[in-house]
């Protein structure tokens, strides 16, 4: 037999017409309800909340993708049965299958930020072209072939489009479809290293990369960079020692430094590389995001099959938009054609096709300027609240593009520790350590402005020096045989001594 609540337990408040509060109002209910039992009808829900039959709705619907209720048609909707709870699982013996761990990054990198975001390099929902991106799906979700079965390089339209945009002589065959650029670092990182072998990388670089190589295991060979980029002295010699055939760059504002390579270190880069028989793994992840009106050509241009180009839509539209392209000619790319078919067998024409209409329509262009402008303001306003409100860290340089600021700390203080305390001052940053792939050369942080407005970016920074100060100020100031000695205690310790 059906049990039925009565609508007594409901939240009574009839201001509560939004279905969000609805939604709440359903789950306290739902909460404290036998599984199988009843809930009101819409009409009765209607009636408690003087809500729209479409609200009520929207909100059981709310609820019944989150597992607590179930719809049945023409009878009514029900409370669902909550999982039951089980002991904690002891899965200890996999570590004796699995072996040591990999050198992993910390976890944090990789977990959703929460408090003034000043750390994630993804763009904020007043940066996102929604509109852009909505419509654009709609037109997309519309076509039959949004739903087919696509080649496993991607539709013949999107593959044409990143062939005219890294410019050059490439073409639509020279182009691969992938979701994401982490995909496409991980499909490209696969093909052209063996397990085990190296890849030089530089020092700093993106913490993703990093990442992606440990896991597969691979050796990073890390080179320092100086204002003009990559050190073409190191570089030589480490394609000597090392063996490396991969190079992997981010050549115009490099994510964190913001460092672009000059004129003369690209091409000694690529004479070092060509001269070696070595890659170049192109990370364009900065191409929307160049203030200047004519930013650096891409290497590609140069160097064609000497070049792995890679380059995403995410950083200049939204997260949820998952598509880059990988350029690359002769064997390599029929091996990451492949290795990409085995993987994923194709990736799914909907993603594809939204992301065409996004680019190709005449808004894409004012949507670029509109997003450049508004990250060059902010990127001036938290330089002047920089030198307003935390003077004593160093910024490295301020530069033409991206979305990266990269600090180094007042000399003493640890990174880890100002990372944790900005956090419990609810300020997200992030620390510099992940991105070396070997000792770090001092204590540094990254400031992003791609996920903060103005004014939380000005709160952030000035929030982000008073926790500098306080542990500055919290410092345990040296004993008396740490400080300098005179001559007089000089020749009183050797006396003793």
């Amino acid at each position: 037999m059906k049990t039925s609540i009565t609508g007594s337990g409901a939240v009574k408040d009839a201001r509560h017409t939004s279905d969000g509060r609805i939604a709440g109002a359903l789950r306290a209910l739902v909460a404290h309800a036998s599984p199988g039992s009843r809930i009101p009808s819409l009409r009765e829900l209607c009636s408690t909340h003087r809500a729209s039959p479409v609200t009520v709705h929207r909100a059981i619907s709310q609820l019944a993708r989150e597992g607590l209720v179930i719809a049945r048609p023409g009878d009514g909707t029900y409370v669902a049965r909550r999982p039951a709870e089980s002991a904690p699982l002891d899965s200890s013996w996999q570590l004796s299958v699995l072996g040591s761990a990999p050198d992993a990054l910390p976890a944090v990198m990789y977990e959703p930020p929460s408090g003034l975001l000043l750390g994630t390099g993804y763009p904020d929902v007043g940066l996102q072209p929604l509109n852009l991106l909505m419509k654009a799906a709609r037109r997309a979700s519309s076509r039959e072939r949004a739903w087919d079965r696509v080649p496993p390089e991607g539709s013949a339209e999107l593959r044409a489009w990143f062939a005219r945009d890294v410019g050059g002589d490439a073409t639509a065959a020279d182009v691969l479809i992938v979701p994401g650029g982490q995909a496409a670092l991980a499909a490209t990182f696969r093909t052209l290293v063996p397990f085990g072998g190296p890849m030089i990388v530089e020092s700093p670089t993106y913490f993703g990369a990093l990442g992606v190589l440990r896991s597969l295991g691979l050796r990073a060979v890390p080179v320092a960079v100086d204002e003009h980029g990559m050190r073409t002295d190191l570089l030589e010699a480490a394609l000597a020692s090392s063996k490396a055939r991969a190079v992997y760059l981010q050549p115009a504002l490099s994510n964190p430094t913001g460092t672009s390579l000059s004129a003369a270190r690209r091409a000694e880069v690529l004479e070092l590389v060509e001269r070696a028989g070595a890659f170049v793994v192109e990370d364009d992840y900065a191409r929307d995001l160049s203030f200047s009106a004519s930013p650096p050509p891409p290497l590609f241009r140069e160097a064609g099959d000497h070049v792995v180009y890679i380059r995403s839509l995410t950083k200049s539209t939204a997260p949820g938009l998952r598509v880059a392209g990988i350029v690359a000619r002769g064997p390599v790319r029929r091996r990451l054609r492949l290795l990409r078919a085995v993987e994923d067998w194709f990736f799914t024409g909907l993603l594809q096709d939204t992301a065409l209409e996004l680019v190709t329509t005449p808004a894409w262009q004012r949507h670029l300027l509109e997003l450049r402008h508004t990250l060059r303001a902010r990127q001036a306003e938290t330089v002047r609240a920089l030198g307003k409100h935390w003077p004593e860290a160093r910024l490295t340089r301020v530069p033409d593009g991206g979305f990266s600021l990269w600090l180094e700390l007042p000399e003493g203080r640890d990174e880890l520790e100002f990372v944790r305390a900005a956090a419990a001052r609810g300020v997200q940053v992030s620390p510099g350590r992940p991105w070396f792939a070997a000792e770090p050369p001092g204590a540094f942080v990254r400031i992003s402005i791609a996920s903060a407005s103005v004014s939380e970016l000005v709160q952030g920074v000035e929030l982000l020096g008073q926790v500098s100060r306080e542990l500055g100020a919290g410092a345990t100031a040296p004993t008396r045989t740490e400080t300098a000695a005179s001559p007089r205690q000089r020749r009183a310790r050797r006396a003793r001594n």
